[in-house]
């Protein structure tokens, strides 16, 4: 199989196609032939050498794909699970390649009005929200939920979630360009917070309430901005910290306000856990996906062989939605 090799830590001139014999399913995984896969930020980091991967995890990039199911494990019943099933899936690493090998909880029907390109955007983002803002964070309808980072693959779908499951949602971003983007998947306001204070802006859009649930990406001075912004009782999770995470917080305002404060990754988590996110989105997202009401954003497909402009422009920061690697060039 074709596949991409990470020869050191680094640039992306050590991103190179190399080929390999393809993985053999254990017995409670699926072989996937892989027809495209997402391009995530812990790709970034990971080729940078700053994201080691789990040990049992395969050492080649990507933690999500689309395909056709091409074996299956001997624990894996017929009722399950065949070989010819369209599915895409949270992998452990080993997206990057024509053939990887997932475990079957990880893994879901692809819906049938999305093309390969679609479904491979959908695991890692919806797992992630999923997990954050609705059981980490216990998202209630009519809630309001600011998301950081609105218009990249965690925003956009964050917003669609949230205002599927009936909540209020508000997003920054870093042009008018990715707010007016933000805004037409359905968020009330987007702040470009190049030009706006978010703090006082949630505060002003929300009557001074606030908001309840807080999804940051960013971290930094960001974390004692979240708390100035959040609502009584409010909750704040962070899933990365792109301006780090060292930083000196007063604690008071916590307390006064009875704040949570929450942070995962989703990568180290248990295959059981995984499994049981997935279990939760086939119940309450997946309807939303297969009536057109959620739809993942796509800013651009590169064939597999261009995995390193696919990695320059997820640092450019340049992109609204996902970037994905492709198998088959009439996507591109």
């Amino acid at each position: 199989m074709r596949y991409i090799d990470l020869i050191k830590f680094g640039g992306t001139e050590n991103l190179i196609q190399s080929e390999m014999s393809a993985p053999t399913p254990g017995p409670d995984e699926l072989l996937i032939r892989v027809a495209a896969a997402g391009i995530n930020r812990p790709d970034i980091i990971q080729r940078q050498g700053l994201y080691p991967a789990p040990k049992d995890a395969s050492p080649i990039l990507g933690l999500e794909v689309s395909g056709i199911v091409e074996r299956v494990g001997d624990n894996i019943k017929p009722q399950q699970w065949q070989p010819g099933d369209k599915v895409c899936a949270l992998t452990n690493g080993g997206g990057y390649a024509e053939f990887v090998t997932v475990p079957a909880g990880q893994c879901l029907p692809m819906p049938e009005n999305l093309s390969y390109p679609q479904a491979a955007a959908l695991p890692e983002t919806l797992f992630t929200v999923w997990n954050n803002v609705f059981e980490r964070a216990q998202l209630k309808t009519g809630e309001i939920l600011l998301v950081h980072g609105g218009a990249s693959g965690i925003g956009t779908a964050a917003i669609q979630m949230a205002k599927c499951m009936g909540a209020r949602v508000f997003v920054t971003a870093s042009s008018d360009e990715k707010c007016t983007a933000c805004l037409e998947l359905g968020c009330e306001q987007a702040f470009n917070y190049h030009s706006v204070d978010f703090v006082d802006a949630i505060k002003e859009a929300t009557e001074g309430h606030g908001a309840d649930v807080i999804l940051d990406i960013v971290g930094g001075d960001y974390i004692n901005r979240n708390i100035k912004a959040a609502a009584p009782d409010g909750r704040i999770v962070n899933i990365a910290f792109l301006q780090g995470s060292k930083v000196e917080v007063n604690f008071m305002p916590v307390m006064l306000k009875r704040l949570s404060l929450s942070g995962s990754t989703l990568r180290s988590q248990s295959s059981e856990m995984k499994a049981h996110i997935a279990t939760q989105l086939h119940q309450y997202i997946w309807p939303f996906l297969e009536n057109g009401d959620i739809k993942p954003v796509i800013a651009k497909i590169f064939p597999l062989h261009k995995v390193k402009l696919a990695h320059e422009l997820m640092e450019s920061n340049q992109h609204i939605g996902k970037i994905i690697l492709s198998m088959d060039d009439s996507y591109l």
